[in-house]
């Protein structure tokens, strides 16, 4: 490469992060997903001005996608992954397989291209790309699970649909297929990446265990997800599954081998490379792809979006049902949130220009391909959060919505009081009317702090949010005058790492348990007068434990069985004050996905409670008083 083009490069590469920059920037303040306006800035670019882009697969592939399938995959811890392993396998290979059959027979019988060249395309838009959805989750707080789900099929279903393509652009040159050597061959590819990625993410583990330097273990990182890829590509296998393994057992081993600031700048530097990547990834679909061809193809088009719609929907309604218990609405969304991206453009541009019959249908495959992606991403992309809020995925309590009123009026309010306190400073507002208006706004303040405080003190959940925000900003003021005392020289490397260290390891906490600090203030209100027995799925008592602790609510476990075939329950005693009962049914509810069946106090003032079987759907509730209790 010259030094002419290298810097064409670096101009373009620079442009690119700018407009990435803004792009994001936009997109917060307009609540939509980002990746989608780095798809519409492209596309106008491409009209306004258009460009002869030739990009490499092999860019795309080997350069922008091991970041994010890395990182993804650091994220997803192995207790979230085995709940749901073997529904995210169904749809990661035998619903590649599906999608692959189902897409290439509905495009051939209405475009009428051969069968062999439709499953090549059935195989190139098989995989899965949530990046938008899956950033729209997290802002919209939906569900770890469902995340988790979404996530963890579109990670699997890149190595698998990368091998299928192979598979059938074999079978489109060659003419012939083989089931046994093409079986033969899925599995050793695929197998051959999942092994290669466990074992060099199991090195690279020890490794960042025995070391103690933030950089130098942020750097094996990096080496593990570009060198997962690389290693495996060399050794015939599959070269995207391998970063999956690498990622999922490095993200699960390596963290416990870092000190809390390796793991700051760690996940720091994971998140700026994603970010990165995605910006590029999506915003060269955007340039690359050619409207004109679109619109020359647009029937083709309308039988590629209508098959993979089909084929998505067979998919996710046929194999859920071998899920644990996944709710209708979450099969919507996962339904409407597989959107194309990454994958089906690199094996698009990766078809062959001349030779043999894909080079013939190249053009017609590549509009088809890009007609897909473009729909997933403008429409279902759009019309994810829309969708999301409609079915209810994320329950709001009644408490929060009316704590974030209260709050952004005792916001606004206060903020008015101060710029007319500063007007007043400046002379731009008489002594006399500022007098006149202070003390009433000073009274109407007080009367909205006090609302708000009481809505916070009325629900423990919101409580424990905000209480969590604060200390979570209070440790990164912290770290932050730590910096600047370091910057200063007034102390030293050694004592600021020693104290960043234990800043860090605070602000590393998964999530935050406040139970010990909303007994301390609000003690005095904090008396325990009933005790609630919930009987619980082995499955939800994660889930349960979970969302009681972080209200604040003392409980027990006790092992249980019941129902048919002496079916594991879990059985918590719960204690609580009088008043909270609701709070914690509702609670429960949520954890445990469905119907509570709920038996208040009022049973019996001299009525033995005989222990009796019970038959456990999901949650059977009952409450007796207490005369006193005592924590040990």
């Amino acid at each position: 490469m010259t030094g002419e083009n290298i810097i064409v490069v670096e101009r373009f590469i620079i442009l690119s992060l700018l407009i990435a920059s803004v792009v994001a920037v936009a997109a917060r303040r307009l609540r939509l997903p980002y990746t989608v306006g780095l798809v519409l800035i492209g596309l106008a670019v491409t009209l306004l001005s258009p460009l002869q882009i030739q990009i490499s697969p092999q860019i795309i592939l080997a350069l922008l996608v091991p970041p994010l399938v890395f990182e993804a995959a650091f994220h997803i811890r192995i207790d979230d992954l085995r709940r749901d392993f073997w529904l995210i396998l169904l749809l990661a290979v035998p619903g590649v397989i599906l999608t692959t059959l189902l897409v290439g027979w509905l495009v051939a019988e209405g475009t009428g291209l051969a069968i062999q060249i439709t499953l090549v395309f059935g195989a190139l838009v098989s995989a899965t790309d949530p990046v938008a959805v899956v950033a729209l989750f997290r802002r919209l707080g939906v569900p770890r699970r469902l995340q988790v789900l979404l996530e963890g099929e579109s990670l699997f279903n890149d190595g698998t649909a990368i091998v299928m393509f192979s598979l059938m652009v074999s079978i489109a040159s060659a003419g012939t297929f083989s089931w046994t050597s093409g079986i033969a061959q899925f599995i050793t590819i695929a197998g051959g990446g999942l092994i290669a990625g466990i074992l060099l993410g199991m090195l690279i583990s020890q490794f960042i265990s025995r070391i103690d330097d933030p950089l130098v273990e942020t750097t094996l990182t990096v080496v593990l997800a570009f060198g997962s890829y690389l290693i495996a590509e060399s050794l015939g296998v599959s070269g995207v599954l391998a970063v999956v393994a690498a990622g999922i057992v490095n993200g699960n081993a390596g963290p416990r081998g870092m000190s809390p600031t390796t793991r700051v700048v760690v996940f720091n530097f994971w998140e700026t490379a994603a970010f990165l990547a995605n910006s590029f990834i999506f915003l060269l679909i955007g340039l690359t792809i050619n409207l004109q061809t679109l619109f020359a193809n647009w029937q083709a088009i309308g039988w590629a979006i209508l098959a993979v719609l089909l084929a998505r929907a067979a998919s996710i309604y046929g194999f859920s049902i071998f899920g644990r218990e996944i709710p209708s609405n979450w099969k919507h969304v996962l339904y409407w949130g597989g959107l194309r991206g990454a994958i089906a453009l690199a094996l698009a541009l990766s078809l062959p220009e001349t030779g043999d019959l894909l080079a013939s249908a190249r053009e017609p495959l590549q509009a088809m391909t890009f007609g897909v992606v473009l729909f997933t991403l403008l429409v279902q992309g759009f019309t994810t959060d829309w969708l999301t809020k409609r079915l209810k995925i994320v329950q709001r309590s009644h408490y929060q919505e009316e704590y974030e009123r209260r709050h952004a009026r005792s916001v606004a309010w206060r903020a008015a009081h101060d710029y007319l306190r500063r007007l007043n400073q400046q002379g731009l507002l008489s002594e006399h009317t500022w007098q006149k208006l202070s003390p009433l706004m000073e009274r109407q303040n007080g009367v909205l702090v006090e609302a708000v405080k009481e809505i916070i003190t009325s629900d423990p959940t919101v409580e424990a949010e905000e209480l969590d925000t604060a200390r979570r900003e209070a440790l990164r003021a912290q770290r932050s005058a730590l910096m600047g005392l370091l910057r200063d020289n007034v102390i030293s490397e050694e004592t600021y790492s020693q104290l960043v260290g234990e800043v860090d390891a605070a602000l590393t906490e998964e999530s935050l348990s406040w139970p010990d600090l909303l007994r301390s203030s609000t003690a005095p209100s904090l008396h325990i007068s009933k005790l609630m027995v919930a009987v619980v799925q082995k499955q939800d008592n994660e889930n349960a434990t979970n969302v009681l602790t972080n209200l604040g609510f003392p409980l027990d476990h006790l092992p249980s069985s019941g129902g048919f075939l002496n079916h594991h329950n879990i059985t918590l005693l719960i204690g609580l004050p009088a008043g909270r009962e609701e709070i914690v049914v509702n609670a429960l509810r949520r954890a445990c996905r469905g119907r509570v069946d709920f038996a208040p106090a009022n049973l019996s003032a001299d009525l033995p409670i005989a222990p009796k079987e019970v038959t456990v759907s999901k949650a059977t509730i009952f409450m007796f008083d207490v005369e006193a209790y005592e924590e040990f």
